[in-house]
């Protein structure tokens, strides 16, 4: 008897030994209110915080509702640093353990904005409490896509309301997506959700009806997941590789743009994938963050040269036609209508076929060759417009980079590891397929990739993207060489060694 009472004993000390194993990690969570007052609004943005800490090791996750961290938009280029010395200062956290994320939604944020994200970590650590983790993976097929599209000519153009699309008969075909959702999931030990954190890949620029600002689909997926989880759980929206994925429809003319129904997809999904999840007691924190130096772009003279070479060209291609706008759209769409009989009806063609006139066929080829003219001016002129727009983008950082000299751009290459969940960070808008290299190469089964992190240094396309001689966006407005792509990709692989 006296040794099954020290057995029990054992067993039981056992059991209380696992459940301070369990507590040890602590999570606690928070987000406020920085919609700027005085802007015409249609929902709220937020910064949230997600507080981890598990023993010595502490780290702050904070996501904000505004286009970067710094460079473009609201949110000034200190922001990063006075947040991490007041978390610093107040909790102890080191600099390069709270990593800041930008949704890359286009809202506009109070002038506050710093401030008030100190008081919401400053919440979220009064919050602590202990919780187990899960990672996992949804899946979102129909709301984004490609914006990139392959040409006959073997360049590459996007799709933007900066500018015209490429004519139909020109495109080949469309780049690649993720569909993944990234999942992380914390439970409190009763099972109940605490937060859940979710990294997709799509830009949040498809806006509200009424024009608005607004946090954009990421907003409507969050209050989704929220709402149904309840018991005041929290949601992180983790801004992915979307520097070339657009909202789908995201030109589209007849009907209003309305981001919520995406958010309402998106954030269904997510709660599809956390059903498939199950925590575990044992997550154990990591948390890396390493300097990687980047070269600048050198070749914008040649770039922009080419540019105005290919605009002259173009000038030089435009030919005179008696029509305007105004006679070209009805007889336009005469022609298309009936394209054997356009100038009148039938039998007049066969009237003047029996008394061997002529005058109508004469008619319609003047008609057509002046029509074919104009439509060819309407081409040229829309391929212009894309040259422009980029040529402007590509002045501006040729400034930007004289500016900065020989000085290379310094980023953060962050790395987050929790349990099975494994993310890497980084600054600027990774383009997709940066993100799917990552994935297939890494050991880790849950990996997944966040752009927009601490700090802006605008579009990171492939080295094969920057070297488009179609001249879309992403290959623009960029401040790197395309030797960064393998730089950052051999970074990545050390970061994700670490993690092991």
């Amino acid at each position: 008897m006296k040794t099954l009472l020290v057995l029990t004993g054992l067993f039981v000390g056992s059991l209380a030994c696992s459940g301070q194993a369990n507590a040890e990690l602590m999570a606690g969570t928070a987000k406020i209110d920085i919609t700027e007052p005085t802007a015409a609004s249609n929902d709220p943005l937020y910064a949230k915080a997600l507080v981890l800490k598990d023993g010595d090791t502490s780290f702050v996750l904070i996501t904000v509702d505004a286009v970067s961290i710094g460079g473009i938009g609201h949110i000034s280029n200190d922001y990063l640093g006075t947040i991490r010395e007041s978390i610093q200062r107040s909790h102890g956290v080191p600099p390069k353990h709270v990593f800041v994320n930008a949704s890359h939604c286009h809202g506009i944020v109070c002038r506050d904005v710093a401030a008030k994200t100190a008081d919401c970590v400053a919440q979220a650590w009064k919050s602590l409490v202990p919780v187990r983790a899960a990672a996992g993976i949804g899946q979102e097929v129909r709301i984004m896509e490609n914006r990139r599209l392959k040409l006959k000519d073997g360049s590459e153009a996007d799709v933007r309301h900066a500018y015209s699309m490429p004519w139909d008969d020109e495109v080949v075909s469309i780049g690649p997506v993720d569909p993944e959702i990234g999942l992380l999931r914390l439970d409190r030990l009763d099972g109940t959700p605490l937060a859940v954190v979710y990294n997709f890949a799509c830009h949040p620029i498809l806006g509200v009806p009424a024009g608005t600002s607004s946090a954009d689909f990421p907003g409507f997926a969050s209050r989704v997941i929220e709402e149904n989880l309840g018991h005041d759980s929290m949601a992180f929206f983790i801004q992915g590789c979307a520097g070339d994925i657009n909202p789908v429809i995201y030109k589209g003319v007849h009907e209003p743009h309305d981001c919520e129904p995406f958010g309402n997809m998106l954030g269904l999904n997510v709660l599809r994938g956390l059903r498939t999840m199950t925590s575990a007691p044992d997550a154990t924190l990591r948390v890396v963050n390493e300097s990687l130096e980047l070269p600048r772009a050198l070749d914008f003279d040649t770039r922009i040269t080419a540019l105005q070479a290919e605009q002259t060209k173009l000038l030089q291609s435009l030919k005179g036609t008696s029509l305007n706008f105004k006679t070209f759209v009805p007889l336009y769409l005469q022609y298309r209508l009936e394209p054997e009989f356009p100038s009148y009806y039938s039998h007049r063609y066969m009237l003047d076929k029996a008394n061997n006139r002529p005058d109508l066929e004469k008619l319609d080829a003047t008609n057509r060759a002046n029509m074919e003219a104009y439509v060819q001016n309407i081409r040229t002129m829309e391929k212009l417009t894309r040259l422009q727009t980029n040529l402007d983008l590509l002045k501006m950082h040729k400034k930007q980079t004289d500016d900065a000299g020989s000085k290379p751009l310094e980023v953060e290459v962050g790395g987050l590891r929790l349990g099975d969940f494994v993310l890497v960070t980084f600054p600027g808008e990774l383009t997709v397929q940066i993100g799917l290299n990552i994935k297939q190469a890494s050991p880790h089964r849950f990996t997944f990739v966040a752009g927009y992190t601490n700090g802006y240094i605008y579009y990171t396309p492939t080295a094969e993207q920057r070297l488009n001689t179609g001249y879309a966006q992403e290959d623009c407005d960029t401040l790197v060489a395309p030797e960064w792509q393998g730089l950052f990709e051999t970074k990545v692989q050390s970061v994700l060694k670490t993690l092991e």
